[in-house]
């Protein structure tokens, strides 16, 4: 489906926090469109992105039509071990995407 691109630092000491930063290639089609012929071009957003560290649920959002293409989204999550972060989204229109970076606790 669709590509993302994750920046992390190269490596964290333990508690302090992570800067995560995560870009997602996705067109974000509003509905609100036309094609040439003035056909409506079908809504297909992405609907929710969730990132687990560490198997742990750390960040959830529900995005839509107000969020341009190829969404970019930053936060913050607090070091603890050294492990993998997971990104899985979903779109309007089913299809399903995932990423996956790894997190080196110095």
């Amino acid at each position: 489906m669709a590509f993302a691109r994750i920046q992390l630092p190269p490596s964290v000491k333990r508690g302090d926090p992570i800067e995560v930063r995560i870009s997602i290639r996705h067109p974000m089609e509003t509905g609100f469109r036309v094609d040439d012929v003035g056909r409506t071009i079908a809504r297909n957003t992405l609907r929710d992105l969730v990132c687990r560290y560490r198997g742990a649920e750390v960040f959830r959002a529900s995005l839509g039509s107000g969020i341009a293409a190829n969404p970019y989204l930053r936060f913050y999550v607090t070091a603890t071990e050294s492990g993998e972060m997971v990104f899985e989204w979903v779109d309007d229109a089913g299809e399903r995407g995932d990423a996956r970076a790894a997190v080196v606790v110095a």
